[in-house]
């Protein structure tokens, strides 16, 4: 018998010795487990030592050599990232990693050129998550508090290779130990998106990056860093001195902004979703740090209290705000505070908690306020960005661009995909001298890094269309190179 192969019960009884999913055993452990953790946790991919059976399985994209030469896009449409319409009539000449120029279609191609003939369809920028987990969304939560540090980090690169061919050229990780992917992708080890890394998010005893067990408390004075904060998920810091070196700490391992959890949250056990957390002196402990290096301070923050108490602390951009009221949005806007949001409603994409739950409470509560944030953001033109924020089920991740399409809610595909696009990157550009991409990304003009889509069929029409990859994504280049053609091929 294979080890951990799993047959259904009546083919588990005729096995010798038997699949062990099926022993009395096995039936004990799991009980015991359901009644520590959940049997969602459980079942979500815990149980299981062989995890990858948890995954889709996908054809490794290597990674290609750059080009021999300039590459031209003719006969296409142009989403350029910045209007919002398509431009017609021009072609694109991608050289090394950068976009070398966009202008009228005819005329000879440069010599040496790779044609790409887009057949009329779409060709758009890459696309952009801004509230991605790189590290957290490829395993369930148990296997994170628990696994290895080496496997998880090879879990994070297997998705991170299936994040970029659904094209998403881009993310800002807000919250896991992605440094060591981040440095594998740049260096060419592995496929996978540009990261602006926050590194752990910073969270005060009992706050959202608390993921201690009741065992643990109270903790005594030398007692040992907790498993969050081994692996770099989250840092707990109590106080300014606390807060201070735990900031300093992620921007010394290379963190492009930071990220502290000023409120509540639904996937946290401990703290109630009304619960304000960290106080103004404490923000402006970790903003003083990011602003010494140049970059900024963004909170997971859900209500009014939390987010202004993080506002006067000196933050710069709000997560989530699903709770916000009339007076927190004119605040964001008077002070230019960023919004950058969710598509968090009741729906086949929802990471539901079981029913009865304290989790499921509190995420009714938060799905409940975010037609209201969504509508306050347009009525004072709050400057809006867009991210998923999946967490803890590898099953999700393969819906990122649908998520995407559950925007039109609330906004036109143009201002969805300007969105995920260039607004996203303007976001990502405050990062300032921080930020480890220094190019454009999000445009497509002369100079802008050469990530590119080209999709069969028109978005700005049917936004559906970013949901499904695998077959809509004729073309994926990220950084000049090529890591999908289905035109010519």
């Amino acid at each position: 018998m294979t080890l951990f192969s799993c047959f259904d019960a009546e083919e588990a009884a005729a096995q010798s010795p038997g699949c062990i999913c099926h022993s009395p055993a096995f039936m004990r452990l799991n009980a015991l487990v359901e009644q520590k953790f959940s049997r969602r946790a459980f079942l979500a991919g815990a149980a299981a030592v062989g995890a990858t059976a948890l995954w889709p399985r996908h054809a490794s994209a290597a990674i290609p050599d750059a080009p021999a030469g300039p590459v031209v896009f003719t006969n296409v449409r142009i989403f350029d990232g910045k209007s919002g319409k398509v431009i017609e009539g021009q072609r694109v000449i991608v050289e090394g990693n950068k976009i070398k120029a966009v202008e009228s279609a005819g005329g000879d191609a440069p010599e040496g050129a790779e044609i790409i003939d887009g057949g009329g369809r779409t060709l758009m920028p890459g696309l952009i998550d801004a509230h991605w987990h790189a590290m957290m969304a490829s395993l369930p939560l148990l296997q994170l508090l628990t696994a290895d540090v080496g496997f998880i980090t090879l879990a994070a690169a297997a998705e991170a290779e299936r994040t970029l061919m659904r094209g998403f050229t881009s993310i800002r990780d807000l919250a896991g130990p992605s440094f060591s992917l981040k440095r594998a992708i740049d260096g060419g080890l592995n496929a996978g998106p540009r990261i602006w890394p926050s590194g752990a998010m910073i969270s005060q005893t009992s706050g959202h990056g608390d993921f201690r067990l009741p065992y643990e408390v109270p903790a005594a004075l030398d007692a040992p860093l907790s498993r969050g904060d081994v692996i770099g998920g989250g840092a707990i810091a109590d106080g300014v001195d606390q807060v201070l070196k735990r900031a300093r700490e992620q921007l010394m391992l290379g963190a492009s902004q930071l990220k502290l959890a000023a409120g509540g949250g639904v996937a946290s056990n401990y703290d109630p979703i009304d619960a304000s957390q960290y106080t103004e002196a404490e923000f402006r402990a970790a903003v003083d740090s990011a602003e010494n290096w140049g970059t900024y301070v963004t909170v997971h923050a859900y209500t009014p209290r939390a987010i202004q108490t993080a506002i006067r602390g000196g933050v710069r951009c709000i997560d989530h705000g699903q709770l916000m009221d009339e007076e927190t949005a004119k605040i964001m806007a008077d002070k230019g505070i960023w919004f950058s949001s969710q598509a968090f409603i009741e729906n086949e994409f929802s990471n539901g908690f079981p029913e009865g739950s304290p989790n499921r409470t509190k995420q009714l509560t938060m799905y409940a306020g975010t037609d209201t944030a969504f509508g306050l953001a347009k009525q004072y033109k709050l400057k809006t960005a867009w991210g998923t924020d999946l967490l803890f089920d590898p099953a999700a991740t393969k819906n990122q661009g649908a998520i995407l399409g559950t925007m039109a809610r609330w906004y036109s595909n143009d201002e969805i995909l300007l969105m995920a696009t260039g607004v996203n990157a303007e976001l990502l550009a405050m990062s300032g001298p921080r930020n480890p991409y220094p190019g454009r990304i999000g445009v497509i003009e002369p100079d802008a890094y050469a990530d590119i889509l080209l999709v069969d069929g028109d978005p700005l029409a049917d936004i559906g269309l970013l949901a499904d990859p695998e077959k809509n994504l004729k073309v994926i280049m990220k950084d000049g190179r090529i890591y999908k053609d289905t035109v010519r091929a």
